[in-house]
């Protein structure tokens, strides 16, 4: 896949072909009520169905979720064991509800940094819906954008020094196929949950282009209504990749 844009991605009021979500907000929403932040991140589950389901009615063909970064290992051991437990809970009960509605599960992240067991599940989870088309749920676990990165420029000089790619033919297409997710298309809406403004080390190379949304719901609150409201939002933006408008207008009408 090249990094270029077509077109017909300049288009605006269309459904994003890729939404990413930053889904922040569950340690404060569980605070609010007095309850252990490990209970935000359980009542997060039932806002991941809502943004899943919401997401194949209305066409989209990638839904990327950041679930847990390369930095969160620093957060107290007692929430990262139950995350991990969480992790698992979910993959043993929702993959084959994926399955059955025909949807690709990926994870994107280290996840040598997990252990054995959550290793097989999200391998098992993989292969079992490979070869799904209606849409692709990504996981993005362990992850983090300067990793992915770094990732590539490490193979990158691997391969120029076995001599499979010559380093002056590296520009931002070759580059581009070394990064997580390259077969698919760059996100078009990056949503984040829970009031915050940054994109905290996420898909720093594949967001170039998309179009911001920051809501101030937390992540358990971040329902249907909520994400129709990011996706109405998106729909209202002109996307100029470099373009001025008159070029896009010219687009729009075929010239």
């Amino acid at each position: 896949m090249s990094t270029s844009i077509d077109d017909s991605q300049a288009v605006s009021g269309q459904v994003p072909r890729h939404v990413a979500i930053i889904m922040d907000g569950n340690n404060r929403w569980a605070k609010r009520r007095f309850m252990p932040g490990v209970a935000g991140h359980k009542a997060g589950v039932d806002a991941v169905r809502s943004v899943v389901e919401t997401s194949m009615r209305h066409g989209v063909e990638v839904l990327t979720l950041f679930a847990f970064s390369s930095e969160n290992w620093r957060r107290p051991q007692d929430e990262v064991r139950a995350l991990m437990q969480l992790f698992v809970m979910a993959l043993e009960r929702e993959v084959r509800k994926l399955h059955r509605n025909n949807i690709r599960l990926q994870v994107m992240g280290d996840v040598t940094g997990f252990s054995p067991r959550l290793q097989t599940l999200i391998r098992d989870a993989e292969e079992l819906t490979a070869q799904n088309s209606a849409m692709t749920l990504v996981i993005a676990a362990n992850y983090g954008g300067q990793w992915d990165i770094a990732q590539a420029a490490q193979k990158i000089a691997l391969d120029v020094q076995a001599g499979k790619l010559a380093a002056a033919d590296i520009n931002e297409q070759v580059f581009h196929r070394y990064t997580w997710l390259h077969e698919l298309p760059p996100p078009d809406l990056l949503i984040r949950t829970g009031g915050e403004m940054r994109i905290s080390n996420f898909m720093l190379w594949q967001t170039a282009y998309s179009e911001f949304y920051f809501s101030d719901a937390y992540w358990p609150d971040f329902k249907e209504d909520e994400y129709n409201k990011a996706l109405a939002a998106f729909a209202d933006r002109t996307r100029r990749f470099g373009r001025t408008d008159d070029q896009l207008e010219d687009v729009k009408q075929g010239v």
